[in-house]
């Protein structure tokens, strides 16, 4: 068994990924899929077209590599997370488009449940806010809105599951109905100190117990895929959803270590041991990863627009032909001219949770060019990754002396030198960047014995550049001070839509 296999399901396109022992890529390929937007803060995707990139690209990836079925010890999904589908036990076909995370579509039934009182509850017993960011208020929406489903759903004959569970059943051909404990935490309905389907949760947001997905760790053979689909049969040994997984992959073990990934959202994780953290600061007590009997919980602040904006200069604006002119156009002014950008498209997210929020461009003058507006837009990565690092070391009453770093936007220098800057402390990012991918990886090698245990993780993290903070502590609160002003003036826009 020479490699693993990791499959990595994003937003905006789903990879595969060819791995050898020293955490090194072999082969990859990767193919974007279509971004549904049926209304303002609504994002949907087709789950027939995340399934059929997936496929394709896993097979892309195994023929570029040279490698047979027999190649592949075990393979290891991460995915986009509280993305919800549901289909039918029967067919396998979906019954609606996938609400994506970023859906704004369930703000209504969290704006119920937060006025009759019930936040306080579902916090203690998830480590979530209430927020349409989730899997569960998504879930009641698809049924209280197409005809039958609920009652259908009641009997199981319709199955829910994140992106990670609908990748399983069509890997397995219908065997497996399962989720891992880290995307069942993102689901409203999850209990993260039982590690259980919660009976009060479920009966208040009314998800019936009989669509949902056995709940298993995220190192272990759940079982195999279909011999049709790759010719013979591979080991299923690990999911994972991709910021947990991104943990994992920068070797984030001990309590205090965190990392912050910039994909098509900012999701920076802590590490906070075997007990979950509570967040007094709009975070979220999440869990990390269960191995064996053991868990590792974190703390977490999800940005919902990161890489994404870079998407929308590209996309909405056609300021640039593809993300990585971004870089060229934001070098051609020396600054943003005091331009600031919050990219509050579908809302804020961590410490805001405001989904009423929307997006701002603030500063202009008949002096502002393309230039200014790509750099706001990069720079607004950095910003919302100081908001919430702030929030993190007040709830975990710990400094960090250096961040690490991964995820797309990260080949650009100047993102991270003025990440540095913002933070006061180095930025370090690793020789191997696709570490989303590379968790799930390790998660799925240690459950068939390909890696023997942490320590052979740890030896593989190899640091590619440290980024210094060059920006004097005066300069670096003015700017920040100037960010929060923004924010606020982005706040509840659209409230009375």
């Amino acid at each position: 068994m020479r490699y693993i296999l990791a499959l990595d399901q994003g937003t905006t396109s789903s990879r595969a990924i060819v791995f050898g022992r020293d955490g090194r890529v072999v082969a990859q390929a990767q193919q974007e899929f279509p971004q549904i937007f049926p209304g303002p803060a609504l994002v949907e995707h087709d789950p027939e077209a995340i399934w059929s990139s997936q496929l394709a690209v896993a097979r892309a990836a195994m023929q570029q590599a040279g490698a047979a079925p027999g190649d592949i010890a075990a393979i290891g999904i991460a995915n986009q997370r509280e993305t919800t589908v549901l289909w039918d036990r029967a067919t396998g076909a979906p019954v609606a488009n996938a609400i994506v995370w970023q859906s704004r579509v369930s703000a209504g039934i969290c704006d119920r449940l937060k006025q009759q009182g019930h936040e306080p509850m579902i916090r203690e017993k998830t480590g979530l806010v209430v927020d349409a960011y989730f899997s569960g208020t998504k879930i009641k929406h698809l049924l209280d809105t197409h005809e039958g489903l609920r009652a259908r759903a009641t009997r199981g004959e319709v199955l829910f599951g994140t992106i990670e569970t609908f990748l399983l059943w069509r890997l397995s051909g219908g065997r497996l109905h399962i989720t891992d404990v880290s995307n069942a935490s993102r689901t409203l309905l999850f209990n993260i100190t039982t590690l259980e389907w919660d009976d009060d949760l479920l009966a208040l947001i009314d998800v019936p117990r009989a669509m949902l997905p056995e709940i298993r760790g995220n190192s272990e053979v759940y079982g195999h895929t279909e011999a049709s689909l790759f010719g013979a049969p591979i080991a299923l040994a690990a999911a994972v959803g991709d910021q947990q997984a991104a943990l994992f992959g920068q070797a984030c073990f001990e309590p205090g270590t965190a990392k912050n990934t910039y994909g098509t959202g900012c999701f920076l994780l802590m590490n906070t041991g075997s007990t979950p953290c509570p967040s007094a600061h709009g975070l979220l007590t999440t869990v990390g990863w269960r191995r064996g009997g053991e868990v590792t919980y974190a703390l977490e602040g999800a940005v919902f627009i990161a890489g994404a904006v870079v998407q929308w200069l590209r996309d909405g604006l056609g300021l640039i032909p593809t993300s990585a002119d971004v870089e060229r156009l934001m070098l051609e002014s020396t600054d943003a001219d005091g331009v600031l950008l919050v990219p509050a498209f579908v809302g804020l997210g961590a410490p805001y949770w405001d989904p009423y929020a929307r997006g701002l461009i603030i500063g202009l003058t008949r002096n502002t060019r393309a230039s200014h507006l790509a750099r706001a837009a990069v720079e607004s990565m950095a910003y919302q990754t100081r908001d919430v690092l702030d929030a993190m070391q007040q709830d975990a009453g710990v400094t960090l002396s250096s961040l690490k770093v991964d995820g797309g936007a990260t080949v650009n220098a100047h993102l991270l030198d003025f990440q540095a800057d913002l933070l006061g402390v180095p930025v370090r990012r690793p020789a191997v960047g696709e570490t989303t991918a590379l968790g799930a990886a390790y998660l799925a090698g240690l459950a068939v014995g390909y890696w023997n245990d942490l320590d052979d993780i740890r030896s593989n993290w190899v640091l590619d550049r440290e980024f210094a903070p060059t920006l004097d502590a005066h300069e670096r609160d003015r700017r920040y001070r100037r960010w929060q002003k923004a924010v606020q003036r982005s706040r509840d826009w659209a409230r009375d839509e």
